[in-house]
């Protein structure tokens, strides 16, 4: 335990908001909670290879504030994740150049599940199975809120872009591809 001590009251008004809305208590759900950050839970059909486009279109939100979690290995197999505007793509060779790596690629999705503890397409930055260095795109944090994956296919969780750094240890960087 983190010697956070949630009280049974708000603990109670967590379950029953739970029940009401019927969304997945992942890793992702339960780190934020054990950090007191509030978000709000987004449950919407999930489409293979419908990316950030189709969650956008279904939450009725820009592109550009859902944020992509990608699950990248340096050229010695060290992973790393990428948090990236939806509406972008991140830049290997710039991020490689900017953390000294000689190379950077997207895992494998069986590698990328083994350091996360989840699928591809239901990857969360928070609450993954072993601590991974998070890299994001710094305008990220001018945004007055975003949408990340929850840890579950079909889940997006919105909250303050700030509260990240609250959840993570996160470097900006700058690496985004128009």
């Amino acid at each position: 335990m983190s010697g956070i001590c949630i009280s049974r009251s708000l603990q109670t008004a967590f379950e029953r908001r739970d029940r009401e809305m019927k969304y997945p208590i992942t890793q992702a759900v339960r780190l934020l909670r054990e950090k007191n950050i509030s978000f709000e839970p987004h449950v919407y059909d999930y489409e293979e290879r419908g990316g950030t486009r189709r969650s956008a279109e279904e939450l009725g939100v820009d592109e550009h504030s859902v944020i992509k979690t990608l699950v990248m290995e340096t050229d010695s197999r060290d992973p790393l994740v990428v948090l990236m505007h939806g509406d972008r793509e991140v830049s290997t060779k710039e991020l490689a150049r900017v953390i000294d790596v000689k190379s950077i690629s997207p895992c494998d999705p069986a590698v990328a599940q083994k350091h996360t503890g989840y699928m591809v397409g239901g990857t969360s930055p928070l609450g993954t199975r072993k601590p991974l260095r998070v890299y994001a795109e710094k305008t990220i944090f001018d945004l007055p809120l975003i949408y990340i994956n929850g840890g579950k296919r079909g889940f997006l969780i919105s909250l303050d872009p700030k509260d990240l750094r609250t959840a993570l240890t996160i470097t900006e960087v700058n690496v985004a591809i128009t």
